[in-house]
């Protein structure tokens, strides 16, 4: 198994995982293990291992994972008040898979 939970877990179908949203490139979905009561995972489901490897090729999908992360922020802030988009890169990223937290509220931990 590699260090990629998305792919070898979420995207393989192994854990399951509750939809937000989904289109034939991208998918987001709650936390399987949330640190903040909204905690709302957004991925590609073609495996790039962080920000800082995206390229050229990779802009059309960026845009639409944009979108897609715009969407649901718009809807936790209308609902909360308030919320955060977040990426790791290096040792704070946990996952070698590209993907945003959209949270909001206090840490559960």
């Amino acid at each position: 198994m590699t260090n990629d939970f998305y792919c070898d877990e979420v995207l393989s179908g192994r854990t399951s995982v509750e939809r937000v949203l989904e289109t034939d490139e991208v998918l987001a979905f709650h936390h399987t293990r949330p640190a903040y009561p909204i905690h709302i995972v957004v991925i590609p489901k073609r495996h790039i291992p962080s920000l800082i490897d995206i390229t050229k090729a990779d802009s059309a999908l960026m845009l639409e994972m944009l979108d897609i992360i715009s969407q649901i922020a718009a809807q936790v802030t209308r609902d909360q008040g308030a919320c955060r988009v977040v990426t790791n890169l290096g040792s704070y990223q946990e996952s070698k898979h590209l993907h945003w937290h959209i949270i909001s509220g206090n840490p559960l931990r």
